[in-house]
């Protein structure tokens, strides 16, 4: 009794999913105006309104846009380190696309990407110590040269080969507020993630 149940409601569900898949491809095409803009609604699979030359207004969009000033100077820092390594900068925010095509970027945080080769992936040592290393540096970089509202994260990536490797994320919050102090595997702990 319960499977005809749900057999009748599915049938019940497809059909209506057909009516209104129907009813929106034989929808008309309409304009809607707006004091700023006159957006064109089309119906179809994926309706996507065409705003009408002369609109001020922008949509946003999630984007990430990298930061070649900051780059060169984390880059050198962690060169000093370590000659194998190297680092990234790289701001997220939105991007405020126009009519016309041209954008605008509003950075929301700044992300760091840190490689370095490694020969042996379970030295856990290792890897928390170089955390620590490069959480120390990227925590004394000047909050005025840092893009965005908040702190972001810090990437590691330990390198053994292009197939092997150990990636870790450290949210820099949340390394101010646990991590300082600490090295080695108490460190990796708090940021290594596990199925």
């Amino acid at each position: 009794m319960k499977h005809k149940r749900n057999w009748v409601i599915g049938i019940i569900l497809s059909a209506t999913a057909a009516f209104v898949a129907l009813q929106n491809v034989a929808a008309p095409t309409h304009e809607v105006e707006t004091p700023q803009a006159v957006i064109t609604l089309t119906a179809s699979p994926e309706p996507s309104p065409t705003v009408a030359e002369g609109y001020g207004g922008c949509g946003y969009m999630w984007a990430y846009h990298d930061d070649p000033e900051l780059t060169r100077k984390v880059d050198e820092a962690i060169r000093q380190l370590n000659p194998a390594a190297s680092a990234r900068a790289q701001q997220f925010g939105e991007d405020c696309v126009y009519a016309d095509g041209h954008s605008t970027f509003g950075a929301m945080e700044t992300d760091f990407y840190v490689q370095l080769p490694i020969e042996d992936l379970t030295d856990n040592d290792l890897f928390g110590n170089w955390i620590a290393q490069v959480m120390t540096m990227v925590t004394e970089i000047p909050r005025e040269e840092i893009q965005g509202g908040k702190y972001g994260f810090v990437e590691f990536s330990f390198e053994k080969s292009d197939t092997e490797r150990l990636i870790v994320r450290v949210p820099i919050e949340k390394y101010l507020e646990n991590g300082q102090g600490k090295t080695g595997t108490e460190l990796l702990q708090l940021f290594i993630e596990t199925p």
